[in-house]
């Protein structure tokens, strides 16, 4: 990208940076990694709007965190498996029209507030809600809401399913997964897409394509897409008990592994069994994704795996360790 530099006199190169910035978050000094694009000649720094766009949500972010509070995309999805709209949700909660649709957008929600989200993030919390709290919802609405309770309740995927993946998967935000707790549906998606996207997609590729596209979400958006962490293996970055997950993904008619030989070597294809969800991923991730597909779309098992060799997070680390995602911000795909 090139700009009029005032400093040069002329129009220039770019290149993005890395500096730690403090932005004031509810009445709180916050420090972190700001992207800012600058000068290459003279480093003379330029308004971004982009970057600078998203070193305020990682700023907001890092607030969130600091105090345990939920991130907005957690905020809408626990909204959203109650198939309730903005306005329904507030209602149900007694809170103002539009104080859902603030929190899904980036604003801060207090501590009570937040109290209550994760309280009603557990479906058999929500049916005791409903229960024992005068709410403002027509009995219509109750009905329909305590249907869908219900059913959250009982269905096998959240029940013992998602019990099982919380053995081996974190639900807790943390570093090591990108500050989201782990989300397998996302996780589904994420799959589906590359299979969907390369020809005879091999699971060694795949994991490569996952790790960067949840770095490079999380260095711009301040959390990573699937909540899954990634560790050192010879073969470059690989998702933490990925081969349990592709099991699951087997039994649940999502993708499954087809080996093949060729040549007399074993290659294990990623077979898409369904297609992606709708309305699954936002603009965002999906910008994400396709930055990422179209970077590796030309690169073979072996080639990328020798390319995340070089990344930073990979050469700090040693076999067996999980590679922290603050590394997110050494990665530039170009």
């Amino acid at each position: 990208m090139k700009k009029y530099c005032e400093e040069c006199g002329r129009e220039v190169e770019t290149r993005i940076i890395s500096k730690k910035e403090t932005y004031e978050v509810c009445g709180e000094s916050i420090e972190v990694e700001a992207q800012i694009l600058v000068c290459a000649d003279c480093g003379e720094e330029f308004y971004c709007e982009e970057l600078d766009n998203a070193t305020l949500v990682n700023a907001y972010n890092e607030y969130r965190r600091k105090h345990k509070l939920l991130l907005p995309e957690e905020i809408k999805k626990i909204r959203e498996q109650y198939n309730l709209s903005q306005r329904s949700f507030a209602k149900l909660l007694n809170w103002g029209d539009k104080t859902i649709c603030r929190y899904e957008n980036g604003s801060v929600q207090d501590k009570a507030h937040n109290s209550l989200l994760l309280f009603l993030r557990e479906p058999e919390n929500m049916r005791t809600y409903i229960t024992e709290n005068e709410i403002t919802l027509d009995e219509r609405q109750k009905a329909k809401l305590l249907e869908t309770v219900e059913k959250l309740e009982v269905d096998n995927e959240y029940g013992a399913g998602k019990k099982f993946l919380d053995l081996f998967f974190s639900p807790i935000p943390s570093e090591e997964n990108g500050f989201k707790g782990f989300d397998y549906e996302k996780v589904c998606a994420m799959v589906l897409f590359f299979a969907h996207k390369n020809v005879e997609l091999l699971k060694t590729k795949l994991m490569k394509l996952l790790n960067y596209s949840d770095m490079i979400y999380y260095k711009e958006n301040g959390s990573s897409m699937s909540g899954l962490k990634y560790a050192h293996l010879p073969y470059g970055p690989v998702p933490e008990h990925f081969d349990m997950l592709l099991g699951k993904m087997s039994a649940d008619h999502v993708a499954h592994i087809e080996v093949m030989y060729d040549n007399g070597y074993e290659k294990h294809q990623v077979i898409p069994e369904c297609e992606i969800p709708e309305e699954m991923f936002t603009s965002d991730e999906l910008e994400v994704l396709e930055r990422v597909y179209l970077k590796f779309k030309d690169f073979g098992s072996v080639d990328i795996s020798n390319y995340s060799h070089k990344e930073k997070g990979y050469s700090s680390t040693k076999t067996g360790e999980i590679i922290s995602y603050s590394y997110a911000k050494d990665i530039q795909l170009k």
